[in-house]
């Protein structure tokens, strides 16, 4: 087996703007349960954050070769992609409570650098707390 094969994926990064009503996803066209959300109320950093892990997998699985092929596929800059990378060295179960967590205000990508750049996990959660409790 050939080493030359050429993987193309499509990344869409306008997830904060919105969109047409007869564009969305097939699954958002009907009508949600009473008392659960639509497909569009998924806060913007969950939404990066399960891109983070995607991205994390892909370069794991040497499909993408680096943060700067990411970039150039997502039109963003390397600086971006390394922002939304970043969120991987929050503590796992930050990380898991960020993909499941209802929409706090406030809470975004911005206001998790100072949590990202402390090594200490336990430092890192009380911090979380303090974001959330905001």
């Amino acid at each position: 087996m050939s080493g030359d094969k050429e993987v193309t994926y499509a990344l869409d990064f306008r997830a904060g703007r919105q969109i047409r009503r007869g564009s969305r996803i097939a699954a958002c066209h009907e009508l949600p349960p009473h008392g659960e959300a639509d497909c569009s109320s998924i806060p913007r950093i969950a939404r990066l954050m399960a891109l983070a892990i995607r991205f994390e997998g892909l370069l794991r699985e040497e499909t993408i070769r680096d943060y700067a092929e990411l970039a150039r596929l997502g039109r963003v800059t390397r600086a971006r992609i390394t922002q939304i990378m970043k969120l991987l060295d929050l503590a796992s179960d930050i990380q898991e409570q960020i993909l499941f967590l209802p929409l706090i205000k406030g809470l975004n990508e911005r206001t998790l650098r100072p949590l990202v750049s402390r090594i200490d996990w336990r430092e890192q959660r009380r911090m979380f707390q303090k974001i959330c409790k905001r």
